[in-house]
C-alpha cells in the first residue's frame, strides 16, 4: 500500500462522513490527477432523488467539469467503496487509468465482488485496479450505518 493511496482514502473517507452527516449511505470519492485532487464527492442520490448519485458519479462530473473534458485520461479514482455496474461503466467510459478502493461489496461490487467489468479483456480500457486500502475503515462506517438503520 503506498502512502499517497493511504492519503487520499482518507480524503474519500472524509467524503463518507460527509454522506453519513447528510442521511446517506457513507461512501466518498476523489478524482486525484497527479498528486492533486481534482474533485471529490460523496453519495447524494437521497438528498438528490437521483439513482445515479453515487460518490463516484459525482466525483467524475465534477471532474470532468474541472478538466474541461468527459475523458479523464491519467487520473486515479479513490472510493470507499467497490464500484457497482453503473459506476464502474462511467469508469470506463471516462478512460480512468486507476482505481483504489477501500471495503469489498459482496452484494452489488462490479469491480471483482460479483462482476469484473474493469477486468474484461473484451473491453477497449483497461484500469489499474487497488483493493482494500484502509479496508477496515471503509467497512467500519458502512457497517455502522446500516447497524443503525436496523435498530431504527
Amino acid at each position: 500500500m503506498h502512502r499517497q493511496d493511504i492519503r487520499f482514502m482518507s480524503i474519500a473517507l472524509e467524503e463518507a462522513i460527509s454522506a453519513l452527516d447528510e442521511g446517506e449511505i457513507p461512501v466518498g470519492a476523489v478524482v486525484v490527477r497527479g498528486d492533486e485532487v481534482i474533485a471529490r464527492a460523496h453519495n447524494g442520490s437521497i438528498t438528490t432523488n437521483d439513482p445515479s448519485a453515487h460518490a463516484e458519479m459525482v466525483a467524475i462530473r465534477k471532474a470532468a467539469g474541472v478538466i474541461g473534458n468527459y475523458r479523464l485520461s491519467g487520473t486515479t479514482l479513490y472510493v470507499t467503496l467497490e464500484p457497482c455496474i453503473m459506476c464502474a461503466g462511467a469508469i470506463l467510459h471516462a478512460r480512468i487509468d486507476r482505481l483504489v478502493f477501500g471495503a469489498s461489496d459482496r452484494k452489488g461490487g462490479g469491480v471483482e465482488s460479483l462482476y469484473a467489468i474493469l477486468s474484461d479483456e473484451r473491453l477497449n480500457h483497461s484500469v489499474d485496479i487497488t483493493g482494500g486500502v484502509l479496508r477496515e475503515a471503509c467497512s467500519e462506517i458502512l457497517s455502522g450505518f446500516f447497524r443503525k438503520k436496523r435498530l431504527s
